[in-house]
């Protein structure tokens, strides 16, 4: 998997690659990190689902989704659950590996795609911090002036045009939420991304309904300072680009 940026119009345009994907109709999701499905050979596998939540809205059967396949003899499973193509809107494709946001975040973050963050000269990535020094942020931007503490968090629930997170009760991130608060109390920069991994929205909102203590505490960390980055992507069976920021719906 590779990235390319090129100038158009004077704007960056950032595309993260998919290897070879190959597609199928999901058959079920089972398990948490099962996935049967049938490929458009007609042969039947069971794939790694790598993402641990409900998946509400992008695991339904039918769907057509895109697997990605490792030669890696060592593996369990061959093939990994990458894509499934919603119709909320529109027909559209949705990025539902959890660890492929991080991926993009990192070669973005090298290109200095996210004019928001102002200026850094190297981040490092899943370093030590908050009060009790056990937790992890996803990345830390160095600044002559004032660091930045950097959380991904990857999002596909939907409600319309307005993407949500999280979609089930997260302790874990209301926890990061609380470290970032703390980041700023100490006079750092704290921000929380939202990756959008589909195109088809344009707002983003707390996914209050899944999670409602976390919608109170997004909003409680926007008023002590944390900065909230919901970024659109929009995603394709080739690749995945950076379309901009959404409207935060606070």
């Amino acid at each position: 998997m590779i990235c390319h940026q090129i100038i158009m119009n004077n704007q960056l345009k950032f595309s993260y690659k998919y290897p070879c994907l190959e597609p199928g109709i999901l058959i079920k999701r089972y398990k948490r990190f099962l996935a049967d499905i049938e490929l458009k050979s007609g042969e039947m596998i069971t794939a790694h689902c790598p993402n641990t939540g409900p998946m509400t809205g992008v695991s339904t059967p039918g769907s057509n989704v895109m697997v990605s396949h490792s030669n890696n003899p060592k593996r369990k499973l061959a093939y990994t659950w990458e894509l499934i193509e919603v119709t909320d809107n529109e027909p559209t494709w949705v990025g539902i590996n959890t660890a492929l946001p991080n991926r993009v975040i990192k070669l973005a973050l090298a290109e200095n795609l996210f004019p928001e963050l102002g200026d850094y000269h190297e981040f490092k990535t899943e370093v030590v911090y908050g009060k009790e020094r056990k937790s992890r942020v996803d990345f830390k931007l160095i600044s002559e002036t004032k660091n930045i503490y950097l959380e991904v968090k990857n999002t596909t629930w939907a409600d319309g045009r307005v993407a949500l997170f999280p979609d089930t009760v997260t302790q874990r991130g209301q926890k990061h939420l609380r470290e970032l608060i703390g980041v700023v109390e100490q006079g750092e920069r704290a921000v929380c991304l939202f990756l959008i991994n589909r195109g088809d929205c344009y707002q983003f909102a707390p996914g209050d309904i899944a999670d409602p203590d976390y919608g109170k505490l997004l909003r409680e960390a926007v008023i002590k300072g944390v900065e909230i980055l919901p970024c659109r992507f929009i995603v394709t069976p080739q690749e995945v680009n950076y379309l901009g920021i959404a409207e935060f719906i606070n």
